[in-house]
């Protein structure tokens, strides 16, 4: 019987520990630390009814008899708790981003390189069966010589976690490149091999702007008190909005998307390069709604074009020399990450095991560190001035 202790037993938490426990029903939460850890022992009887709540990590730690920690933690305390794990040498499941800041990025980066501990990152898209058939497929050398990667994430229906909840403040999340984008930047490193088939990634620029979720209505504003709720489009009170479908204290809780205190981007582009010379576009938008809904990449290469889609769940590849196409799909559609969580929890209960090794996981924190300092770099090239901005080459060179 694994022996495990959870940090954060929030909603992300939650669903994987039951996916974890399906698979291994031996599988027990013997420790908890959470604030609010009597509300959490009613709504999961089951999972916690053994578990013993400690006031802190270092208590758990140093008291409780593990075999492993998960982390679920709101995203500003996800390094600060994992270093606290691997200096115990604990296997460790941690939620991404795997951190916030550069002071974060070097002292998890440094905790990692001190520790034995096996570890997994909630990094489901990389490990899904669309993304796997794609990343096989891709370094297989089918596609030929690789020119460019193309990636596309429009988001649906996130106004209400991202502009009207509590991921709206920054300082907790990081923004959201740290959110949203770590995700495909992982997938796009998992693509190409992590650095097997075009290197390192070597050069990041990018834009934000925020076009649609900003505003002058007060900070602190909710929409329940709000004099145009009924006709606001994002509004919980309006009849046929995305989040009409939220009632009582969860559509009370929406705060306003047009406030001056709504934070985050509402859409955002990156451009990779990688040693080889190849360079990926990534471009992400939180405005799309319902079937507009796009999520996956292109993959162009001198003998084919790959390209996937996890909303669409197919991934089809073109090629070039003889016409011929080939069409895949698996039928996950939106099945926890569209499989990925469920080969999360096999790679999780996989570090549980005698003779894991820190990167026995497909989704390691090394991985994750790799996400993180793309995300990093992106947010920071958004706070430099452009060349167009400053005049800087504007009118040189053969244009």
């Amino acid at each position: 019987m694994a022996r495990i202790g959870v940090v954060g037993f929030g909603r992300r938490l939650q669903h994987m520990v039951k996916v974890t426990a399906r698979h291994d029903p031996d599988l027990k939460v013997v420790a908890i630390v959470d604030p609010a850890v009597d509300a959490l022992r009613a709504e999961f009887p089951d999972l916690l009814h053994g578990a013993t709540a400690y006031p802190d990590v270092a208590t758990l730690l140093g008291t409780a008899a593990l075999d492993g920690v998960m982390v679920g933690t709101r995203c500003d305390l996800h390094t600060p708790v994992a270093v606290e794990v691997l200096a115990r040498n604990l296997p460790l499941f941690l939620e991404k981003p795997v951190a916030i800041s550069w002071d974060q990025f070097h002292h998890l980066e440094a905790a990692l390189s001190r520790s034995t501990s096996p570890t997994v990152v909630g990094f489901p898209l990389r490990v899904s069966p669309l993304c796997e058939l794609a990343a096989r497929i891709v370094r297989s050398g089918a596609l030929g010589t690789l020119a460019q990667v193309q990636a596309v994430n429009n988001v649906p229906a996130y106004s209400i976690g991202y502009y009207m909840g509590w991921m709206r403040d920054e300082s907790q999340t990081g923004g959201l490149w740290m959110q949203k984008a770590t995700h495909d930047f992982d997938y796009l490193l998992a693509l190409l091999g992590d650095g097997a088939l075009a290197g390192a990634p070597t050069g990041v620029l990018a834009m934000e702007s925020k076009m649609v979720f900003r505003g002058d209505n007060p900070a602190g504003l909710h929409c329940v008190d709000c004099a145009i709720k009924r006709t606001c489009p994002e509004s919980p009170y309006r009849p046929g909005s995305a989040q009409a479908r939220s009632t009582g204290r969860a559509a009370a809780s929406f705060m306003c998307a047009f406030a001056t205190d709504t934070g985050n981007h509402d859409s955002a582009s990156a451009l990779i390069r990688f040693e080889s010379g190849l360079h990926a576009t990534y471009t992400q938008n939180f405005v799309t709604r319902r079937g507009a809904a796009t999520r996956g990449a292109t993959v162009i290469g001198h003998d084919a074009t790959l390209s996937f889609d996890w909303y669409r769940d197919e991934l089809v590849v073109h090629h070039h020399r003889d016409g011929r196409v080939e069409r895949h799909a698996y039928g996950k559609g939106d099945e926890g990450h569209h499989g990925g969580d469920d080969e999360l929890a096999r790679d999780f209960l996989r570090v549980l095991e005698p003779g894991a090794t820190p990167d026995t996981s497909r989704a390691s924190l090394a991985i994750g560190l790799a996400s993180a300092r793309l995300c990093l770099q992106a947010r920071d090239a958004c706070s430099r001035p452009s060349p167009v901005a400053t005049g800087e080459g504007v009118g040189k060179g053969p244009y």
